[in-house]
């Protein structure tokens, strides 16, 4: 069992110090993928500890029998983690004031144009319900904002596809496509047989023994080779 692996299961029988250790050595793992969230109004630092939450969830979930190496693991469960963050606290949301004044308004605008007979203005909607003009306009704003987000732009069948499940997605083929041109950089810059080494372990999931013998090296030299050009990718990235 590797320090990793002992780390793991120390940690899922209650050490904290095992916890922590494996906090510190992924830091660099978390920092990497929080990165590409930069540029969202958000600080750096803030989206650190919600990836941080995400490395914890891993740690606790991640299974020793697993064939699979913790990092590859845990980089779903923190991006997610701050996936989640920016989904849930994004830029549309909205306080549960300004919710509530915008339900205001929309019953007194209905109310309104029914007695007038004409789309009444901001400053009558204040009137009614009260408010300034200038909060009205923003309730309504925010509310209008919301609302066309999430409104049904694509029926097919009984599923409804709205604007922000759109933008999502095309955000998601965004991280995709940026993770393939950067994974596509960092293989090219490898020497021949190194880049061999990477291409049989990761994208055709050979083992270290299969490589070995392809090769016609020892599996113990497979895997100090596939250690520093993992470690050459990491400083490269």
């Amino acid at each position: 069992m590797d320090e990793t692996m002992n780390l793991i299961d120390r940690a899922h029988q209650g050490d904290k110090e095992a916890r922590d250790r494996l906090g510190l050595d992924n830091m660099g793992l978390i920092w990497s993928i929080v990165r590409r969230f930069a540029g969202r109004g958000y600080d750096m630092e803030d989206l650190f500890q919600i990836g941080s939450i995400g490395l914890m969830k891993a740690i606790d979930k991640f299974d020793l029998s697993y064939e699979v190496r913790f990092s590859t693991y845990a980089v779903p469960m923190i991006a997610g983690e701050v996936k989640r963050f920016l989904r849930d606290d994004g830029m549309i949301k909205v306080s549960r004031s300004l919710k509530e004044m915008a339900m205001k308004a929309k019953i007194a605008r209905e109310s309104l144009i029914s007695s007038l007979g004409r789309e009444p203005t901001v400053e009558e909607i204040a009137r009614q319900i009260g408010a300034s003009k200038e909060e009205v306009a923003a309730s309504m704003e925010a509310g209008a904002e919301v609302e066309s987000l999430y409104k049904t732009i694509q029926r097919d069948d009984e599923n409804g596809l709205c604007l922000m499940d759109k933008i999502e997605d095309e955000n998601q083929d965004q991280e995709r496509l940026l993770n393939h041109m950067v994974l596509k950089e960092l293989i090219q810059g490898l020497e021949e047989k190194d880049r061999e080494i990477i291409l049989r372990r990761y994208f055709e999931n050979q083992t270290q023994t299969e490589i070995a013998k392809a090769l016609n090296i020892s599996q113990v030299q497979v895997s100090r080779l596939e250690k520093r050009i993992l470690k050459q990718m990491r400083e490269r990235f």
